[in-house]
């Protein structure tokens, strides 16, 4: 295994990962240098593949719980991973290559631990299909895979992983910052100013719905012709209906104590299905469906900084899809008042694949035996060692 002080010297890695949207594969050519604070990362390429259509559909099946035996299970694994191993492929195109790939791969089911008892847990379980493997055999590059296993196996939720990676590269020695990635799944990491013991001040959870219930909602109202809302436009026509805003708060999800992780199995078709049945009452256009479905996530991820921290950010950070959605920044901005809310290009990340970005970096740390998981946002009992390495 590499040495610690090897990593001084350049890296190129490719960060590979379809989240919860399953809109594509986000893939990041970058070349990495250092380790902690000393961490810097270029990005040389940036791209996001779209699944084809019948994969997308199947992938989404399967995540809404539709019954499929092990054969097309692994049909569908071994699809992404060759969709995987095209992204890697194509974003090396007119770059020096990659020496290491670092991929998430797609989750597909995520049940978050449970306590069980006095002093009991029953453990989670994450399901990340396209086959680190395969992905190694064929690009002829080292690749980790199945991130989430090892934090889970000691008892830890597996997610967020991203707010360590976001300490090294997003913190500041004067100003507290959260970190809110909109794709999916929304999820922060609070990160306090680099003073004493700074680290094990970071916190990081879930917040709950961003894209996910809005991508559903478009595509149940346009009958599949849409699969988004370009920029929040339509949503931006509509008025949101708040009682209902605060009828979906209640939610028991929203009022957990972090450590806590959740995913399509909560947030998904049947969850969305509800919110439509609930506005029936309140004949809300469409425009006024995703407005509200919007205020949603605005509702939850403020009441859930009110809620769950130690002091409100003096700056917010956005990154992932919805921080494209001019109407949910500007709501959230709204809501948030006095604090800052950006992206993080501001800061020199790229908003569109910093969690790309961040699973190359997590490839590199395991590469050199450093641990990637953050105790405080994922639960887990200690740091450890995150991803299995794939040699060829």
């Amino acid at each position: 295994m590499p040495s610690i002080q090897a990593s001084t010297l350049p890296t190129r890695v490719i960060g590979l990962i379809s989240g919860t949207s399953v809109d594509g594969i986000d893939a990041a050519l970058v070349e990495i240098t250092g380790t902690d604070l000393d961490l810097k990362v270029e990005l040389l390429a940036g791209e996001t593949y779209p699944y084809p259509a019948d994969l997308r559909e199947r992938i989404l099946a399967v995540c809404a719980g539709e019954a499929i035996s092990m054969l097309e299970l692994a049909q569908i694994d071994d699809a992404i991973a060759l969709a995987f191993t095209q992204a890697a492929q194509k974003i090396q195109i007119d770059h020096q290559p990659a020496t290491l790939i670092g991929s998430h791969g797609q989750t597909v089911y995520h049940r978050p631990p449970k306590e069980s008892g006095v002093d009991q847990k029953t453990l989670g379980y994450t399901l990340q299909l396209g086959r680190g493997d395969l992905i190694a055999y064929l690009t002829g590059i080292t690749t980790v895979s199945n991130f989430r296993a090892a934090d889970i196996a000691i008892g830890g939720h597996g997610a967020p992983l991203v707010p360590r990676v976001d300490a090294f590269l997003l913190s500041h020695p004067q100003e507290s910052r959260c970190i809110q990635n909109l794709g999916g799944i929304g999820n922060v990491a609070y990160i306090p100013p680099r003073t004493d013991n700074w680290l094990s001040q970071i916190r990081g959870w879930d917040t709950g719905p961003s894209n996910s219930l809005l991508d559903l909602a478009v595509e149940h109202l346009t009958a599949g012709a849409k699969t988004y809302d370009e920029d929040g436009k339509w949503a931006a026509s509509g008025t949101p209906c708040y009682p209902l805003v605060e009828k979906w708060l209640t939610q028991e999800y929203f009022h957990l104590p972090p450590p806590k992780s959740t995913g399509r199995e909560l947030f998904g078709v049947a969850y969305v299905h509800q919110c439509f049945q609930d506005a029936e009452p309140y004949q809300l256009s469409p425009a006024d469906m995703l407005a509200t479905l919007t205020e949603l996530t605005v509702a939850s991820i403020v009441h859930s900084y009110r809620t769950f921290l130690p002091q409100m950010p003096q700056r917010v950070f956005l990154c992932g899809g919805g921080s494209r959605n001019l109407y949910l920044k500007q709501r959230l901005q709204l809501a948030l008042e006095t604090i800052r809310v950006v992206t993080t290009d501001e800061a020199g990340l790229s908003a569109d694949f910093k969690e790309a970005i961040a699973f190359a970096v997590l490839a590199h740390w395991r590469q050199l035996g450093i641990p990637g998981n953050l105790p405080t946002a994922t639960g887990a009992p200690h740091e450890v060692l995150l991803g299995e390495i794939h040699q060829v």
